[in-house]
């Protein structure tokens, strides 16, 4: 069963979180590189463990993020919502506030959909 969807602005107020499982290098070029559990489908997972096959389920995926993914996952601290992270990055890079807006979302999902980062609501 789905989650139920938020509005924009409650997913703007949202505030996104490491996953504590994700290892950080930074490469001599500035750019960092995250090493982070592959994420299986709990069906797939639970064939895996039944054949005792405990390694596939511990594999580490890569991901190297770019100069700007970087700067974003540098503002992902924990205590700043998306609104904010966008509003920084927009300032920093000199984008239309838009433009900001839309790459940041897309870079937090992809980020979301592989498991490096989930979303805390703020409870008012």
């Amino acid at each position: 069963m789905k989650p139920p969807q938020l509005s924009r602005t409650d997913a703007l107020c949202c505030i996104p979180v490491r996953n504590p499982m994700v290892l950080e290098n930074r490469l001599d070029s500035g750019e960092m590189l995250l090493s982070y559990p592959q994420t299986l489908k709990p069906w797939f997972a639970g064939i895996l463990r039944r054949m005792k096959k405990e390694s596939e389920l511990r594999q580490m995926r890569k991901l190297q993020l770019d100069i700007l993914g970087t700067g974003v996952w540098e503002l992902v601290d924990g205590k700043s919502t998306v609104m904010e992270i966008i509003d920084s990055f927009a300032e920093f890079h000199q984008l239309y506030h838009k433009e900001a807006e839309i790459s940041v979302i897309q870079f937090l999902r992809e980020l979301g959909r592989r498991g490096i980062i989930g979303m805390k609501q703020i409870i008012e």
